[in-house]
């Protein structure tokens, strides 16, 4: 059986015989292949993106797009077709695989393919490649509802000017290294300082804790709610929205750095990210963080924001 993590999936038949978009051409998930001189296989030299479908429609496609986008322009490749280009081969593939509900897509754009191995972009022979796999994914309720454990780990999140951990780009191989380490310890996933020695990201998503609770989630009662500044790490989407959702709530929202010690001591703990969303923390370095019911609150008021976001652009395209 597989360790439980904020990527943990309910098996879904359907995966086998899915469409995969490759430049356009759609391609059973058997028969789908990349050169193996792509310069994403090569050097890491891509950005990808992430993004759920909820109920026909892509939630926050906008902010998504505009990652996608900004990291491609940050690293000056260009995919060669612009938003709305994008936007119409995503929603090709999902109408040609029967999609709905429940459903995550991967948007990846490398540099093309190369002549030879090498890092350098004149090397390229041909356009940008890019790969949309949508797949039937829904998340395992199992672990939404018990959460993960972490463990605080060696490999430290570089600043900006070193890997640019704003980027969602293809080069990986630091938060898999400080994942493999986690797991060595018996935790599910990783949790990385930065540079500094404050607390910056999980290996694949956001971290938050909550501190200094008092009386009921939604009845009058406060807290503070605490996530990274996000220089040593992606600017998630989810994250932002949780930010967004807390203020309006009334809670204290930090974005400031805050130490491993700030973190032991708070009441809750929990990580986000596009997939699953919001996810406990039960376990962080032997530390027990049982109590959730502002992480469950935040949950809710994140599912809200999900749903509106959903309608609204339900109700733009009925106009």
């Amino acid at each position: 059986m597989k360790p439980p993590s904020t990527h943990s999936a309910v098996p879904d038949p359907r995966n086998a015989d899915i469409l995969i978009s490759i430049n356009g051409d759609l391609v059973p998930r058997a028969e789908a292949r990349i050169s193996v001189f792509d310069s994403g296989f090569l050097v890491g030299d891509g950005i990808w993106e992430g993004i759920r479908l909820h109920h026909g429609e892509l939630a926050y496609l906008d902010r998504h797009l505009d990652r996608l986008f900004g990291g491609l322009e940050q690293v000056s490749l260009d995919p060669g077709i612009d938003r709305g280009a994008m936007t119409a081969t995503i929603e090709a593939l999902l109408a040609a695989n029967g999609m709905v509900d429940d459903v995550h897509v991967r948007v990846m754009v490398t540099r093309g393919d190369k002549v030879t191995p090498s890092q350098h972009p004149s090397n390229c022979v041909g356009p940008p490649n890019i790969v949309i796999i949508a797949e039937h994914k829904r998340a395992d309720p199992a672990v939404r509802d018990r959460g993960i454990s972490l463990a605080t780990v060696t490999v430290r999140r570089p600043p900006p000017d070193t890997l640019d951990q704003r980027l969602n780009c293809h080069s990986k191989l630091h938060e898999v290294v400080a994942l493999i380490e986690a797991t060595n310890t018996g935790a599910d996933e990783a949790l990385m300082l930065d540079t500094t020695g404050a607390v910056a990201t999980c290996n694949a998503t956001n971290f938050f804790c909550v501190r200094n609770t008092s009386g009921t989630p939604g009845a009058g009662g406060t807290a503070e709610v605490w996530t990274s500044t996000s220089m040593h790490s992606l600017p998630g989407i989810t994250r932002a929205v949780v930010c967004e959702v807390a203020a309006a709530a009334g809670l204290e929202v930090h974005e400031a750095p805050f130490t491993i010690d700030d973190v032991y001591a708070a009441d809750e703990c929990f990580v986000t990210g596009t997939f699953g969303g919001l996810t406990p923390v039960h376990t962080l370095d032997g530390v027990d963080f049982p109590r959730r019911a502002w992480t469950d609150h935040l949950r809710d008021l994140y599912d809200a924001a999900v749903a509106a976001d959903v309608e609204a652009r339900i109700a733009r395209r009925r106009r």
